[in-house]
């Protein structure tokens, strides 16, 4: 999967784009790590009840020029993609979801469309 300037995870209604104001400081701010490619990647749980073998992580990639990224949800090894929106779980996955990517709207790394 390429960066993308707009992404949208599988079986959501909302839509992010990489906001004009995104800055370096700020993705580590927020906990993304420069990788040896010179992205910036974020893994975060989902899973309040076990964040350390989460059943879903948020997967982010963050292209080294900022003008794309990448986006999914995964198992907790990372390895296989996951649709959070369906299953027991759902609210409280997406609840996590909307907490962690608000709070990455209003610091000016994506938009909502």
């Amino acid at each position: 999967m390429e960066f993308t300037h707009s992404n949208q995870l599988a079986g959501d209604t909302h839509r992010y784009s990489i906001s004009p104001e995104i800055k370096e400081y700020t993705l580590i701010d927020l906990g993304f790590e420069k990788t040896a490619r010179g992205n910036y990647k974020y893994s975060g749980s989902l899973d309040r009840h076990n964040p350390f073998k989460p059943y879903a992580r948020l997967k982010i990639t963050v292209a080294g020029d900022l003008s794309g990224f990448k986006m999914d949800t995964v198992n907790s090894n990372g390895f296989a993609k996951i649709n959070i929106f369906k299953g027991p779980r759902k609210d409280e996955l997406t609840t996590q979801l909307r907490f962690i990517l608000n709070e990455m709207v209003e610091r000016g790394i994506f938009t909502e469309d």
